[in-house]
């Protein structure tokens, strides 16, 4: 499929608007609850997060080249197909539209319930974090205009929300004894198990840096503005993340946080006092939804790509006249409610973050493959820094991958599972389709 036959209706905003609240989600507003039950130096923890961006970035600059060598949507799933084997694109596929998208909707919707919850104790709003995943599915069924102008609004609000956030986190007169300075316990807890833990926190808190990568065939003028879209996003989550961060650990001790979920309240409360904590509770709410929104839009366009390459699920394929697939999103839909009803949070968190991790690594693989298998292709865009960044994320994400082999083996291998199983319906799905 050629990417200049597709409509290109996506503006580099909005392209860049979908990676930026792809990522600010529920990661940054929970994370860091996690990471304080094993590490407690600010240093460390801020390290974390730029370390996380650094290699966000790097993966950037990854996709950017893979995405305009090979040009079409499907992120991973294309690649995959195209560069080492077609069962493996299938599982990337699976991964990165169930596993990456409506996974992490889901734990959008579950960390707005905890939220609301928080600020309303007295209420049953387990209906709520449903509704809502309803609700954006059938804006995104319905226009990609509405949807664009809903995405690009709501994610230069949330930007603003967090800026003000900040800004008056630096105003309190509460300020915790914290420091920015490396001590030598910062370089044994850097190299240690915990700290690549604490990266996988990290590393889904920044998971939708890829996001455009998934409907390059949608994006005006790809060859510049997907790059960009990639990059520019990932600079501002990063810039966004360490101040956010170094917000909560000034104004909240770490105590009331370790363990937690609901992060952003909690400091909150420690900034605003009660009353300013839920509104700030509400705000985060509202900031979620932006997240939601962008995981929604693009999940079931990588489920259709899928579609068009595979008879025995071609009923994805299918659009509805404003070229909407509109069967891949009643899938995602199903598929959605289900976790919200048959999963816990911390649960999907691991399960989808080592999964996308395991996919991410045979990704950045494949930029070496296609450079040795086709040097002369077309290369609108090459990786800056070649071959030591890639190399560098490439060698992150390996190191995050064992250690979570280590402290979480069940995990691990419920993710590996996800990988394994996913190759086998490939060949079971391809058999049948034969014989047919």
């Amino acid at each position: 499929m050629n990417i200049e036959s597709e409509n290109k209706n996506i503006s580099f905003y909005t392209a860049a608007s979908l990676v930026i609240a792809a990522m600010v989600g529920t990661g940054v507003f929970t994370s860091l609850g996690y990471q304080l039950v094993t590490i407690q130096s600010t240093f460390s923890i801020l390290a974390l997060w730029v370390i996380g961006g650094m290699v966000a970035f790097f993966g950037a600059l990854i996709y950017s080249e893979l995405g305009l060598a090979l040009p079409r949507s499907g992120g991973e799933y294309h690649l995959l197909s195209k560069i080492i084997h077609p069962s493996i694109g299938f599982s990337a596929g699976v991964i990165s539209s169930i596993v990456a998208f409506s996974a992490p909707a889901v734990i959008c919707a579950m960390a707005c319930e905890s939220y609301l919850k928080a600020v309303f104790p007295n209420l049953d709003l387990y209906p709520i974090g449903a509704f809502v995943i309803i609700l954006f599915h059938v804006l995104h069924m319905r226009s990609v205009e509405y949807g664009s102008i809903f995405q690009n609004g709501s994610t230069a609000l949330k930007i603003f929300l967090i800026c003000v956030f900040c800004f008056f986190g630096t105003l309190t007169e509460n300020y915790q004894p914290i420091s920015l300075m490396p001590t030598k316990e910062d370089i044994f807890t850097i190299i240690s198990p915990n700290f690549a833990v604490g990266l996988v926190w990290v590393s889904y808190a920044y998971a939708g840096w890829s996001s455009s990568i998934y409907i390059s065939n949608e994006i005006k003028d790809p060859s510049k503005n997907l790059p960009k879209s990639m990059l520019y996003g990932t600079i501002v989550v990063t810039l966004l993340y360490v101040l956010l961060n170094f917000t909560f650990l000034l104004t909240t001790p770490m105590d009331a946080m370790k363990g937690k979920i609901e992060i952003g309240y909690i400091s909150g409360e420690y900034i605003f006092g009660e009353i300013g904590s839920k509104v700030m509770g509400i705000g985060i709410s509202i900031l979620l939804l932006s997240t939601m929104s962008s995981l929604i839009f693009i999940g079931p366009r990588v489920s259709q790509i899928i579609g068009e390459d595979h008879n025995f699920i071609k009923l994805l394929a299918k659009k509805n006249p404003n070229t909407i697939p509109i069967n891949a999103y009643w899938f995602h839909l199903i598929i959605s409610i289900f976790f919200i009803m048959t999963s816990s949070f911390e649960t999907i968190v691991l399960y989808s973050g080592i999964s996308m991790i395991i996919m991410t690594i045979l990704t950045s693989i494949s930029l070496f493959i296609l450079r040795i298998k086709k040097p002369n292709i077309n290369r609108p865009y090459k990786v800056w820094g070649f071959p030591y960044t890639p190399l560098i994320f490439l060698a992150v994400n390996i190191w995050i991958f064992f250690f979570s082999l280590l402290e979480f083996p069940l995990e691990s291998l419920i993710g590996i599972s996800i990988v394994l199983l996913s190759m086998v319906l490939y060949w079971v799905g391809s058999r049948l389709s034969h014989k047919k």
